[in-house]
């Protein structure tokens, strides 16, 4: 019958029973439309979106992006599989010299901190009798200072180790520095260049090959890629393995993880790999300190390895292999989830709306919720620990409590599969996870300190694109390790790895490793030069 249409006639000689049945069905109707129509308005607009959003960043054609990713992506990573590069000769790297050109720079800014060069000017005796006939005294220099830039400037360094012998015919050399690499022209200087060109600044193999071409140096990729890979493997595992000791002692670690192609990982074909990340909190009394864990898999069997020995908080998303890390018996700490993340699908909704379409709908309301939240929280951020337990508890705590309650409420007023509705389910399925902030003031409300953490490699990982050999994606996690954990306790990076590649080696031969204290990012004996300039 509900296909069917009446004329006014007909309705009239209906009898009251049918017209109620066909009353109600016409509701039935009209509500399951509406519901539709939402739905659809929800999913076209998040839609649209996403797919301006992809267009708004495509720089490159299909075939331009494909020939610029076939050049990039064996980097480090990937080639120490291939045939080893014969170590270079000096000879054979440096072009014969010439006369270079030294651009000049100037900043009109804070000079102080740097190396100063002073530039005399001053005139003749007899100039200046000429213009002093009766007698002068100098006053005070003027004085105006200048920033001079000395780009890639080479040096070649010649060892003469002085050779004696006695008159028994025993043989005695001179005292002479632990070499990083024997039988290598690599230098502590030069290496950490490489790496933080590579590490910091997102720069590929091939493109300092380039640079260094330009400056008269002939170093192939191939030579920098058994450099890199050999001396994180050798010197700098070493520092990764002390920060690790560090962090899983925090009381509160962030995890994530992203995916990274690996074409050789002892199975056939290209398979997805992770990079996972873990790093300190910023509201518990912890060291900053930020680590990279390659591993073929997703399981929580990776994050499980990984964090053994920790008894505190891990604040994550709600991946479900980190909530089944707590049924396992070796496993001793409790999850956090991340309000980013619950908050993430009702923004998403609003955002695609529009503010004027979206405000009443429950995408709007559960997103005020939330921010209410956020601010509340984000007031109590500088008070000590124990009155922010205490405030959270009083303030936070009914606005946690009664966004959850309108979680349940609100559930059944919006289409099943909708994006919201999507979003109510997941605050609902991760409710014991979110609500864990409220019992430990070091707990903060989300993730994104994780996710901040891992933002350089995913810029990274956009240029090379692949990772040939499960050596290169380990040698990528210490890297990206000292480099990220550096940038966090306000070190100069090539400065730092500079000092790290000089010092790691010589102390090779002591089965005591008590000497990488002093070399931590954090370590108040480095030395002035690995510091970043406080600016004032």
């Amino acid at each position: 019958m509900k296909n069917e249409t009446f004329s006014r006639e007909q309705l009239n000689h209906l009898d009251k029973e049918i017209l109620i049945t066909l009353l109600l069905g016409m509701q039935s109707q009209l509500a399951q439309q509406a519901a539709s129509i939402e739905k659809l308005t929800e999913q076209i607009a998040i839609m649209n979106t996403r797919t301006f959003a992809q267009k708004s960043e495509k720089h490159l054609a299909d075939s331009d992006q494909q020939n610029f990713f076939d050049k990039i992506f064996n980097e480090a990573e990937g080639l120490l599989s291939q045939q080893k590069a014969a170590e270079p000769e000096i000879q054979t790297v440096l072009v014969p010299a010439h006369k270079r050109r030294r651009r000049r720079g100037k900043l009109e800014a804070d000079l102080e901190g740097f190396p100063v060069k002073v530039v005399e000017h001053t005139l003749s005796e007899e100039e200046l009798a000429a213009h002093f006939p009766g007698g002068y005294s100098r006053l005070p220099d003027e004085v105006y200072r200048k920033l001079e830039l000395i780009p890639s400037v080479f040096e070649v360094q010649e060892h003469h180790i002085a050779v004696y012998k006695g008159k028994d015919g025993s043989i005695k050399k001179g005292k002479h520095p632990k070499e990083m690499l024997d039988h290598s022209i690599a230098t502590p200087s030069l290496v950490a260049a490489v790496i933080h060109s590579k590490y910091t600044n997102a720069i590929p193999l091939y493109r300092q090959e380039q640079e260094f071409a330009r400056n008269d140096v002939n170093l192939c990729r191939q030579t920098m890629a058994n450099w890199v890979i050999t001396v994180s493997e050798r010197y700098l595992s070493l520092l990764y393995d002390k920060m690790k000791e560090e962090l899983t002692a925090s009381a509160v670690i962030h995890a994530d993880e992203t995916p990274v192609m690996v074409t050789k990982d002892g199975r056939e074909g290209m398979h997805k790999n992770y990079m996972w990340v873990y790093r300190s909190g910023n509201l518990c009394k912890a060291r900053q300190t930020i680590l990279y864990d390659y591993q073929r898999t997703r399981k929580a069997d990776a994050a499980e390895e990984f964090l053994k020995g920790f008894r505190g908080k891990l604040v994550c998303d709600g991946y479900q292999a980190y909530h089944s890390l707590e049924k396992r018996d070796t496993i001793h700490f409790e999850i956090a989830g991340c309000w980013a993340h619950a908050r993430r699908p009702f923004a998403q909704v609003v955002k695609s709306l529009g503010e004027e379409r979206a405000a009443g709908t429950v995408a709007s309301q559960a997103l005020l919720q939330i921010q209410n939240i956020y601010r509340t929280d984000q007031s109590l951020q500088k008070l000590p620990a124990a009155e922010r337990k205490k405030r959270r508890k009083t303030l936070v705590k009914p606005l946690v409590d009664a966004f959850f309650v309108w979680c349940q409420d609100s559930l059944n007023a919006v289409p099943p599969s909708s994006e919201t509705a999507k979003g109510i389910r997941y605050c609902l399925n991760q409710e014991k996870y979110l609500r864990t902030f409220l019992t430990d003031p070091q707990i903060p409300l989300d993730n994104n300190l994780a996710e901040q953490a891992i933002r350089p490699f995913c810029v990274g990982k956009k240029n090379w694109k692949l990772i040939d050999t499960v050596y290169g994606a380990r040698a990528s996690a210490i890297l990206y390790s000292i480099v990220e954990t550096a940038k966090a306790n306000e070190l100069n990076i090539y400065q730092y790895f500079r000092f790290l590649l000089t010092e790691i080696p010589k102390h090779m031969d002591e089965t005591n490793l008590e000497f990488l204290d002093a070399l931590l990012p954090w370590s108040e004996s480095l030395p002035e030069i690995c510091k970043k300039k406080k600016k004032s």
